[in-house]
């Protein structure tokens, strides 16, 4: 589904505010009715705002080609959401950055801090 998504997005949706947006993840329920669609755009709050309303804009274009692609009788209904993993990495970076550079976290190599041993 991802993969149709993302093609769809590529080769079909002609709409600016979608360009340069991925599709990062796509997660179906369980009883295939919903599918929620998690996008990342590079940008600030405008760019992604403008993605989102695009996404509404493209949003039955995008349901119907789904459906005669993947050959599917029930059309789930499409959310699409901001996908904010990316920042979180980020920002987790950050945090074992600031815990390595206090010395309260060993270095990667396994070594003890300050070349101290146990």
């Amino acid at each position: 589904m991802r993969v149709v998504l993302t093609e769809l997005l590529q080769q079909e949706v002609n709409d600016p505010r979608l360009a340069s947006v991925t599709v990062s993840v796509v997660r179906l329920s369980a009883d295939r009715s919903h599918a929620r669609v998690f996008f990342s755009v590079i940008g600030d709050a405008e760019r992604e705002r403008q993605a989102g309303d695009g996404f509404v804009a493209a949003n039955s274009f995008m349901r119907r080609e789904l459906g005669k692609r993947m050959h599917l009788r029930s059309l789930p209904s499409l959310e699409f959401l901001r996908d904010t993993s990316y920042e979180y990495g980020d920002r987790m970076e950050q945090v074992f950055q600031k815990l390595h550079d206090d010395g309260l976290m060993p270095p990667e190599d396994g070594s003890e801090p300050d070349g101290e041993a146990q």
